[in-house]
């Protein structure tokens, strides 16, 4: 299928590894030419070379923390008029909410929804006044059915995935569409992260956990990063204008629930 969007350009926050990384690949497979996001500079660079071996795109690299006004102004400098932005950024690390004190809380909306906010309000009325605009927030599984230990990142997660659901009908007659992607269970550094905590909750060795939680899915695996970014390039394209506010759910069958 082509997905309409060769020659088009997109920011991708969080592109180095994981998630963002399958995204901004799976875009620049279709011919899109990116702007890339993520605080660490080596790796960013890494994965900007071999985006453009793979695939001959122009691939912009910007160092940056989302987080901050000087980082937004860096990203947005590289990319004025994007027509697409994937907004990502690594989740807080998992703790428990008795400990979880103010600045815990700072940081986690900073990173999963301000930052986001900021960025998106940056963008929406350029998109819109170019009648073509693709927005897709990788948010969580957890915003359909949280997880424990994971409530900083739940509470601002869903807060954007509230923010985007409000502001999404003001621009969708201008062929600005939003939408949110929800990963469950995939391999990257993130889901190794929660099985450490857990391992040190429990006592139990990371092995067995991971092994369990893998078990646990019904495909009994992880996702990859591959298939997710081939999703989210999907709703990056020219066919979903009539899908809007969508809180797609990628877990494996994960969830149990209808809805």
């Amino acid at each position: 299928m082509d997905l309409g969007i060769k020659g088009r350009k997109a920011i991708v926050g969080a592109a180095s590894k994981g998630l963002g990384k399958g995204s901004a690949m799976a875009l620049a497979e279709e011919g899109v030419d990116l702007v890339i996001n993520a605080r660490g500079a080596e790796a960013l660079e890494a994965t900007a070379r071999e985006i453009r071996q793979k695939t001959g795109v122009k691939v912009t690299a910007i160092a940056a923390d989302i987080t901050t006004p000087e980082g937004r102004k860096a990203i947005l400098a590289a990319c004025p008029e994007p027509d697409i932005l994937v907004t990502n950024a690594g989740g807080p690390p998992p703790g428990n909410f008795r400990t979880d004190d103010r600045a815990r809380w700072m940081a986690a909306l900073e990173a999963q929804l301000l930052g986001h906010v900021e960025m998106i309000t940056a963008v929406i009325d350029g998109m819109a006044a170019r009648n073509f605009g693709r927005i897709v927030n990788i948010t969580s599984a957890s915003v359909k059915m949280p997880v424990p230990n994971l409530g900083l990142s739940t509470a601002a997660r869903m807060a954007l995935t509230g923010f985007c659901a409000t502001i999404c009908r003001e621009v969708v007659h201008k062929n600005v569409v939003i939408n949110n992607l929800l990963p469950g269970p995939f391999d990257t550094d993130r889901l190794r992260s929660s099985s450490v905590f857990a391992a040190q909750q429990t006592g139990r060795d990371f092995e067995t956990i991971y092994a369990e939680r893998m078990a646990q899915n019904p495909t009994k695996r992880f996702g990859t990063a591959e298939e997710f970014g081939k999703v989210c390039a999907f709703l990056c394209s020219t066919h979903v204008g009539f899908m809007v506010a969508q809180n797609l759910l990628m877990d494996g069958g994960h969830y149990p629930g209808n809805f």
